[in-house]
């Protein structure tokens, strides 16, 4: 029981600490600061791989170079795309204009991605594998069974711990005046133990 005691507190204090760092990239995301984002195709492999979980962050679009990779939303399906820089030009509007493509692909995307504010977003950290473990934890079919297994781990928790049993006290008693006699009185040989000399 001892054990798994403490592999429920190491378990509850690991996802306490998750709860912590996701509730802080919520922030930053609510924030503006930071963008978490899922990479669902291959098309920036093998830099880029299916599954990872990139961290966007705003840079100024004046200072965006060819080669530099950036998530600019799609016009036609309205979804960031995750690509290299192509070309990049100021329009006479003051907007710029920015072509892409894929590491992975033949051709550049179709057409210019207008950028109309003063920063876009540009992976900053790349973590491999964790858009992939971070879909699969948000699916009901995982999440729930999850709730399920913290909730059990925190009544686990707070369960009392047991100690090593101790010994059973005696409660001393008041001795009776006989036993406080019998108890002062030396020790008297009776003569029928005595053996003959």
């Amino acid at each position: 029981m001892r054990a798994l005691r403490a592999v429920a507190d190491v378990l509850v204090w690991s996802l306490a600490a998750l709860g912590v760092v996701s509730l802080g990239v919520w922030g930053a995301d609510a924030a503006g600061l930071v963008k978490p984002l899922v990479v669902v195709s291959g098309s920036m492999e093998p830099g880029i791989m299916t599954g990872d979980l990139l961290l966007d962050t705003p840079v100024p679009v004046d200072e965006v170079e060819v080669g530099d990779v950036l998530s600019l939303t799609n016009p036609v399906t309205g979804t960031l795309v995750t690509h290299r820089v192509v070309d990049v030009a100021r329009q006479d509007d003051g907007m710029w204009h920015v072509w892409m493509q894929g590491d992975a692909n033949d051709a550049a995307d179709g057409g210019a991605y207008v950028v109309t504010g003063g920063t876009v977003l540009s992976p900053r950290w790349q973590v491999a594998g964790a858009g992939t473990a971070l879909v699969r934890l948000t699916t009901p079919s995982t999440a729930v069974p999850l709730l399920v297994a913290l909730v059990a781990l925190l009544a686990l928790g707070q369960l009392p711990r047991s100690t090593a049993a101790a010994p059973a006290r005696r409660t001393p008693t008041t001795p009776t005046s006989a036993q406080e006699d019998a108890a002062c009185d030396p020790p008297v040989a009776s003569p029928r133990s005595r053996s003959p000399r």
